[in-house]
């Protein structure tokens, strides 16, 4: 038995070589999403803007858009903002948010003060789409096809340099011009 103990710190440094060896060369940003290939779930949520007025998976119908789930809580959040606007006003981007987790007064103050890139916006105080969606935190970015279909997820900041190489691509494949 003692002689076991004695090889015991070298089991564990073996172990944990392994696992670690294992992440080398991941992306942590690149979570796989179950729902790459399929519909947006159905959803009932009310518009961050109007509470009277519900918005359903129907709006993610006819067009190619971004799906940006963000939160007034969020630093990365505020940090990527900046770079929506861009997107929306230079670029022609159609991007739905979906205010997850937030109280409504935060969320509108904070779209207010900072401006608004989102043709549309959900409000999902409980993270019930945001469940739905497989999201773990914000910001999480989706692009969505027109027929309403995930093609793709990002996990953290949307910034000039992913819209170019990871986010535009996918789009463009989308609309059929890939």
């Amino acid at each position: 038995m003692r002689r076991f103990l004695l090889f015991l710190p070298l089991l564990i440094a073996l172990v944990l070589g392994v696992v670690l060896f294992a992440g080398i060369g991941k992306d942590p940003t690149k979570l796989e999403s179950a729902l790459v290939g399929k519909p947006v779930p159905t959803f009932a949520l009310q518009d961050l803007h109007d509470s009277q007025q519900q918005l359903d998976e129907s709006l993610f119908k006819g067009k190619v858009q971004l799906l940006n789930v963000w939160g007034t809580w969020c630093p990365a959040c505020r940090d990527e903002h900046d770079d929506l606007i861009w997107l929306a006003r230079e670029k022609g981007v159609s991007i739905i948010g979906l205010n997850y987790k937030d109280t409504r007064t935060e969320a509108l103050a904070w779209l207010e003060r900072l401006g608004d890139p989102y043709s549309a916006s959900i409000y999902d105080p409980k993270g019930t789409l945001g469940f739905d969606l497989g999201v773990y935190g914000a910001p999480e970015t989706f692009v969505i096809d027109a027929a309403g279909v995930v093609r793709y997820r990002h996990v953290g900041v949307v910034d000039q340099n992913v819209w170019k190489d990871v986010l535009l691509p996918v789009i463009n494949e989308a609309r059929g011009n890939g």
